[in-house]
């Protein structure tokens, strides 16, 4: 069975949590407390020497990273497209949601609003971090014009790896208000079957 290193308030954990739903797959869950230091213990760095989750264990071997994890997971699925150019554009976006996306929404998102007094410590980031964000959420709004997803007419782990930042953005100070197209877009991810929120914890999976 897979086990799942996650941490229930982070985007990216609930990604791979998300994922892991939509295909019904049965996994073990393990929280992970950043905040307590956690992901910092010798045992986890022998997991992942970067101290980072989600963390998923397959058999003996370990796989970081969330959106590697949402490919290796959707390979030979539906959420990952056989034509070749629209892989590619798949994987495009993962990428766009990495450079572009999550720099601005996500940081934003953990200083403001789970790490105690991060206002403060990083307010000279903060206008930066809205400048990226409202970029990244322009182009999203462009591009989903006349479309119901990223790439061609169904979900795909695009849509997860960017659903996961964006429908929390307003708890990093984004206003998603004059986004009509992301915002219908959020709403048909949310829809979907199998869909579950981030506060999902499968009970028979906790550890």
């Amino acid at each position: 069975m897979l086990t799942l290193y996650s941490t229930q308030s982070s985007g990216n954990s609930y990604k791979v949590r998300l994922m892991l739903a939509r295909l019904a797959r049965a996994f073990r869950l393990v929280e992970v407390d950043i905040f307590a230091g956690e992901n910092r213990t010798p045992e986890f760095l022998a997991m992942n020497p970067e101290g980072r989750v989600p963390l998923l264990a397959v058999g003996g071997r370990m796989l970081a990273e969330s959106n590697a994890i949402l490919f290796y997971l959707a390979d030979g699925t539906p959420f990952l497209p056989e034509d070749p150019f629209e892989r590619a554009e798949t994987l495009r976006w993962m990428f766009f949601e990495q450079n572009s996306h999550e720099p601005g929404i996500a940081t934003a998102r953990f200083w403001l609003r789970q790490v105690r007094g991060g206002r403060d410590l990083r307010t000279h980031d903060v206008d930066r971090w809205m400048e990226e964000g409202y970029a990244a959420l322009r182009v999203m709004e462009r591009h989903l014009e006349g479309r119901r997803f990223f790439v061609g007419d169904r979900p795909t782990i695009a849509d997860i790896a960017l659903y996961a930042h964006t429908h929390v953005a307003e708890e990093g100070d984004f206003s998603l208000a004059a986004l009509p197209h992301v915002r219908a877009w959020l709403a048909r991810v949310a829809a979907e079957p199998g869909h579950v929120d981030m506060d999902w914890r499968p009970a028979a999976a906790a550890a």
